[in-house]
C-alpha cells in the first residue's frame, strides 16, 4: 500500500502544477484552448500542464503611451504625445480575450487612431493648445468607448489625455503675438481706466471746492460782514500794540502796526 501511494504522489506531481496569482492580477484556466468563465483574483490556481494553462492579466490601471501627428480643422497636423489610460474588469476578462485576443492593446490603439482623427478634424489646432482641450480630450474618449463596446465588453476607458500638444512653427508664433497682443490691449485698457479714474476724481474735488465756496458766498450776507466788522473792532481795540488803522466805519482795515 505504501508502494502505491509513493508512486502514485510523482504521478500527480507530474500531471498538475500550480500558478500563484499575486494582487493587481486576476488569472484564467485555459483547457483545451476554451477559457474558463471563473476569474481567480488572488491565490493558487491548480492545472493540468499537458493540456491547461492559466493566463494571467492585470487589473491595475494601465497607461498605453503614443506620438502621433493629429490632424487639425484647417489641415495641419499637430504632434502630441498621448496617453490612454485603462484598466481591464475582471469578471469580463474572458470575454476579453475571447474577442480581443492578449495582444487587446493594438485594438486599443487602433480604436483611438479612429476616434481621434475624427474628432480632431472638427477642431482648429489653435483648440488643441487651449482650454477647448479637456473637450477634445473626453470627445475622442467617448468615441472610442462606442467603438470598443462593439468588438467586446470588459475594457474601462479612464482617460485620454493630450500631452505635449506641439503646433506647427508658424502657428505657434501666430498664437504667440496674438496673446502678447492681448495683453498690450488689456495693459493699455488699465491705464485708460485709471486715467478715467484720477480725472474723475479730479472734476469731483473741483466741484466740492466750487460747491464750498458758492454755499460761503451765499453765506456772507451784510449783516454777517457787519457781525465779523464789530468782533475784528473788539480784537483791535484790546490789543496793547499801536497800530494806524483806516476804516469807513463798517469794516477795518490795517495798514501798519507797532510792536
Amino acid at each position: 500500500m505504501k508502494a502505491k501511494i509513493i508512486l502514485l504522489i510523482p504521478s500527480l506531481l507530474l500531471f498538475t502544477s500550480c500558478a500563484v496569482i499575486r494582487p493587481g492580477e486576476a488569472g484564467v484556466k485555459q483547457t483545451l484552448g476554451k477559457l474558463s468563465n471563473e476569474v481567480v483574483t488572488q491565490g493558487t490556481i491548480f492545472y493540468n500542464p499537458f493540456n491547461s494553462k492559466v493566463i494571467k492579466e492585470s487589473t491595475q490601471t494601465n497607461n498605453i503611451k503614443l506620438i502621433l501627428n493629429l490632424p487639425s480643422k484647417e489641415g495641419l497636423s499637430v504632434k502630441s504625445e498621448i496617453s490612454i489610460l485603462y484598466r481591464l474588469e475582471q469578471e469580463k476578462i474572458p470575454s476579453v480575450l475571447e474577442n480581443l485576443g492578449r495582444d487587446y492593446e493594438s485594438i486599443i490603439t487602433s480604436v483611438f487612431r479612429s476616434a481621434s482623427s475624427d474628432v480632431c478634424a472638427q477642431f482648429f489646432a489653435k483648440d488643441m493648445h487651449s482650454g477647448m482641450r479637456a473637450n477634445i480630450e473626453e470627445e475622442i474618449k467617448q468615441k472610442m468607448m462606442i467603438n470598443l463596446e462593439k468588438q467586446a465588453d470588459g475594457i474601462e476607458l479612464i482617460a485620454v489625455l493630450m500631452k505635449s500638444i506641439q503646433l506647427p512653427s508658424g502657428l505657434a508664433s501666430s498664437i504667440e503675438r496674438k496673446l502678447q497682443a492681448e495683453q498690450d490691449a488689456m495693459r493699455m485698457e488699465f491705464v485708460i481706466q485709471q486715467e478715467k479714474l484720477e480725472a474723475e476724481r479730479k472734476i469731483i474735488n473741483a466741484k466740492g471746492e466750487r460747491d464750498a465756496q458758492k454755499i460761503l458766498s451765499e453765506g456772507l450776507t451784510q449783516e454777517i460782514i457787519k457781525i465779523r466788522s464789530i468782533e475784528a473792532f473788539n480784537k483791535l481795540s484790546n490789543s496793547p500794540n499801536s497800530k494806524i488803522i483806516i476804516t469807513d466805519g463798517k469794516t477795518p482795515f490795517l495798514i501798519e502796526t507797532d510792536e
